[in-house]
């Protein structure tokens, strides 16, 4: 009962970022993969989190999908050349990536990893 209390007592002054931090960083912990903060450049990696958010390239030039992809400790780039969208990948969805870490203008940033969805995590 008292470490009820103590993880509760621990939550009541973190903010809803500190809080989704915590929960996506426990979740990746239970999959393996590497923390995005330990990713360094030309490292291979599974890497697992959030979808923080999805762009795009204007018309007119080379179709890409940019998704940026959260764990908790960091952020890495995700690149799909040649696409413009993909099913499934929208801001908030929860997948795995594999693929080789390179360092484009100081941003890690991964080129057409292969991805699995995965649930939600806490579910």
């Amino acid at each position: 009962m008292v470490g009820l209390f103590a993880r509760w007592g621990s939550r009541l002054g973190r903010s809803a970022a500190q809080l989704e931090a915590d929960e996506v960083l426990e979740s990746t912990k239970n999959t393996g993969a590497v923390r995005l903060a330990d990713l360094r450049d030309r490292q291979q990696v599974s890497v697992c989190g959030t979808v923080r958010a999805l762009t795009m390239p204007p018309a007119g030039q080379v179709p890409a999908l940019v998704a940026e992809l959260y764990d908790g400790t960091g952020t890495v780039t995700l690149i799909w050349l040649g696409r413009r969208e993909i099913r499934g990948i929208a801001p908030g969805t929860y997948l795995r990536a594999h693929g080789r870490v390179a360092n484009r203008r100081g941003v890690l940033t991964i080129f057409n990893p292969m991805y699995e969805i995965m649930p939600a995590y806490g579910h």
